[in-house]
């Protein structure tokens, strides 16, 4: 996989003291959000996919720091690309990737990228094509907004946990990652980045799923142990839901499909309809350790949680999703420092 310093494509490329560094930039940032750290600088935003929170949080914040934004829609307002070499371009695309990065990176300071999978074939999906083919001939600093993994989230979750607890030291915490149902198989993005950051912040970290087939991809669990390893924490992967509630600091729920099915979408629908029942509510909230609920949003009220667990003051999802626009803006200032 393409790694450089001088792009944001997720947290495992960058050191921990990194790490902190946009931390703690973030949380001063809150306090102070008006600045000119990227006064006169630009950044492209290139969304092959919806938004609401990532648009408005990375066009607010380069507008706050003194920058400006340019939002391109490929296959609405700009033209299809293409991600493969050696492709006979005669069908939907109108251009190459090593074009549109390389022309990009003459106009803009940085490049963002929301692009999801197809979700189709995993093999495939799981080399982020389109990310990696910006990283790849950008000549400019590439964030990732979202593709297979969601680092800007991450980053937000971390810091909303700091401010609950009030500390940047996270170890010793109960982390439990929990699957949720959804009508649909949605992506690992989220759940992949969750459990990069809790355990890179030495959490011990339950990874609650209903079966086997739900457990993530072996590159983000190679991660998780990775973490553990240096950070200090534990990983878990448990199938039983009030062991893994049961003296939790923090509960963080999310929906994905089981990637032994991908593709094949129909089979996995049953096993996932049996699991509706994993829906974080109150009596499993009362297991935990007083501890708080997080969600990366949007969510589906009284599917994956109830409107008690969202509307409880140990919620903290809105202020998760609030921290977005703090974080991007320090990863944003970091990489224009590079």
């Amino acid at each position: 996989m393409t790694s450089s310093p001088r792009h944001f494509l997720n947290t495992q490329d960058w050191s921990r003291a990194q790490i902190d560094a946009v931390l703690a930039d973030a949380a001063r940032m809150k306090r102070e959000p008006i600045g000119d750290a990227l006064k006169g600088r630009s950044i492209a935003l290139v969304f092959f996919n919806p938004s609401m929170r990532t648009r408005t949080s990375f066009e607010l914040g380069a507008f706050q720091l003194g920058a400006h934004a340019v939002v391109l829609q490929p296959g609405k307002d700009a033209w299809p690309i293409e991600f493969d070499l050696g492709t006979v371009m005669d069908g939907d695309a109108e251009e190459h990737i090593a074009e549109v990065a390389r022309v990009l990176s003459q106009y803009v300071d940085m490049i963002g990228v929301r692009a999801f999978p197809k979700f189709v074939d995993w093999a495939v999906d799981r080399e982020d094509r389109v990310l990696e083919g910006f990283a790849k001939y950008a000549t400019v600093p590439v964030i990732n907004m979202e593709t297979i993994t969601h680092p800007c989230q991450e980053l937000a979750h971390a810091l909303a946990l700091q401010e609950h607890f009030g500390t940047s030291d996270l170890r010793g915490k109960k982390y439990v990652l929990t699957w949720t149902y959804h009508p649909k198989p949605l992506n690992t993005a989220v759940a992949n980045s969750a459990l990069t950051i809790a355990t890179r912040m030495g959490m011990d970290v339950t990874l609650l799923c209903p079966t086997p087939e739900y457990v993530l991809d072996e590159r983000y669990m190679g991660w998780a142990g990775q973490n553990v390893s240096e950070s200090g924490g534990s990983l878990t992967v448990s199938h039983d839901i009030e062991s893994a509630y049961a003296g939790a600091d923090v509960v963080y729920a999310k929906s994905w499909g089981a990637l032994p099915y991908f593709g094949n979408w129909g089979p996995e629908k049953p096993i996932r309809d049996r699991y509706r029942h994993f829906m974080v509510d109150e009596t499993k909230m009362a297991l935990t350790n007083d501890g708080v609920f997080s969600h990366c949003l949007p969510l589906r009220r009284n599917v994956k949680a109830t409107d008690a667990v969202m509307d409880s003051p140990r919620c903290i999802a809105v202020q998760e999703a609030g921290n977005r626009l703090h974080v991007q803006k320090a990863v944003m200032k970091a990489l224009a420092a590079r």
